[in-house]
């Protein structure tokens, strides 16, 4: 390639040797993927039963996380209104703003509307459903439900 430039797996451009000792970043091993790191946050603090501050999360985290990690994805999931932040003097705890059902059934909606046939979406997801989810989603739409 022109420049000293190669092509990394992943088709982007790298300096030569760049990258190269220990693979590439996203390759490392333990490495979460893409809002893995939300989601591991966002089930501490539903597994918790009080706000955590983020020094908390980082300890129950584990795995060498620094704790400007956390800060700064406690942060972003402020901005999304998954979390509340709480004053405790001069540190913040924080909560979540949603429990998990009403999460994942946002989350759910959100990919309905994002489709070109939320009707064929449907149709594919209830054809994977069990035969328990099935069950419960009939009489959801029944009214049958407890």
């Amino acid at each position: 390639m022109p420049g000293g430039l190669r092509r990394t797996p992943d088709c982007s451009r790298t300096a030569k040797g760049e990258g190269m000792a220990g693979g590439e970043p996203h390759d490392r091993p333990g490495r979460r993927g893409p809002g893995e790191l939300e989601s591991d946050i966002l089930a501490t603090l539903w597994a918790a039963r009080r706000p955590l501050t983020p020094a908390e999360i980082q300890v129950r985290l584990g795995g060498g996380l620094a704790y400007n990690t956390v800060h700064t994805v406690l942060g972003r999931l402020c901005g999304k209104g998954l979390v509340l932040r709480q004053a405790d003097g001069r540190r913040g705890a924080y909560r979540p703003a949603k429990n998990a059902a009403e999460v994942t059934a946002q989350a759910m909606h959100d990919a309905l509307g994002r489709g070109p046939d939320p009707v064929a979406a449907l149709r594919q997801f209830v054809t994977r459903l069990t035969p328990e989810q099935e069950r419960v989603l009939r009489d959801l739409l029944t009214g049958d439900a407890a």
